[in-house]
């Protein structure tokens, strides 16, 4: 179940991200922020990446592995609209994300994500787990 919600900040926005578990918020929080990017209804899972990142802690996790999303979108030109977690632990990823080549034919571009901050960042167990971001537009 994807479940998020995306909310304004002054110049930015932000996204709520629910999951039964983290796994869960930080597969939410990715998907919430390629939404942002593109319609994710006409991305075509034809390429498949294997992500790796650490931090030292789970907050600082999901800013590192939002923003390692975001380079590759950037740097390789690459959207994703599926996200499968291997393995999550307190300060490690393991991730293999599901997408391919950005076509200006076909993925209509909405907003420009410039990062992932730590501005106002929490993740906390609350019904479920939930975490809070805001994404420098």
């Amino acid at each position: 179940m994807i479940e998020y919600e995306i909310i304004d900040h002054t110049a930015d926005v932000g996204i709520i991200a629910r999951g039964d578990s983290v796994r869960d918020v930080f597969i939410n929080a990715a998907h919430g922020m390629f939404s942002l990017i593109a319609d994710l209804d006409m991305v075509v899972e034809v390429d498949s990446q294997e992500i790796t990142v650490e931090a030292p802690d789970q907050e600082e996790l999901l800013v590192t592995w939002l923003n390692e999303l975001l380079y590759l979108f950037d740097a390789e030109n690459l959207i994703f609209s599926r996200f499968e977690i291997i393995h999550l632990g307190k300060e490690q990823l393991n991730a293999i994300v599901y997408g391919e080549q950005v076509d200006p034919a076909r993925h209509n571009l909405k907003t420009q994500v410039k990062a992932a901050t730590y501005h106002m960042l929490k993740l906390r167990e609350e019904d479920g787990f939930r975490a809070h971001i805001i994404l420098d537009v």
